[in-house]
C-alpha cells in the first residue's frame, strides 16, 4: 500500500459492530462466512479473493489491484464521484452524489 501512498502500518482488522452494519448501505465481506452479522434488507457482497497474508509483494499486488478495481466499480454503482486519478482510500472522504455508507 505504501507504493500507492497509503500508510497502513498502524492498521489492523477491526470487528464489525451491529451498529456499523445497520448504518451501511452495502456490506462487503472477504471470507468471514457465518461470523459476519446479517441484517435483513442490507446488500451483501462477498468478494472471494486470495488472502495476502504471508505472500510476497509480487503476489499481493494483483490482490490489491483487484480490490481497488472492485471498490471503484462499487462506488460507481453507488453514485460516488472520484476525482480523476484519485486513489481509492476509503479512510479519506469520497464526494458522493448521494450519501453512502460502506462497511
Amino acid at each position: 500500500m505504501a507504493e500507492r501512498g497509503i500508510d497502513i502500518t498502524g492498521e489492523f482488522p477491526k470487528p464489525w459492530t451491529d451498529e456499523v452494519v445497520r448504518a451501511a448501505d452495502v456490506v462487503v465481506t472477504m471470507g468471514c462466512g457465518d461470523a459476519c452479522p446479517i441484517f435483513p434488507g442490507k446488500r451483501y457482497l462477498n468478494w472471494d479473493l486470495d488472502d495476502p497474508a504471508g505472500q510476497s509483494l509480487e503476489a499481493v499486488r494483483p490482490i490489491r489491484d483487484e480490490i481497488e478495481r472492485r471498490v471503484r466499480e462499487l462506488l460507481g454503482e453507488l453514485g460516488a464521484v472520484l476525482p480523476a486519478g484519485a486513489r481509492t482510500d476509503l479512510r479519506r472522504p469520497v464526494r458522493l452524489k448521494r450519501r453512502v455508507n460502506l462497511a
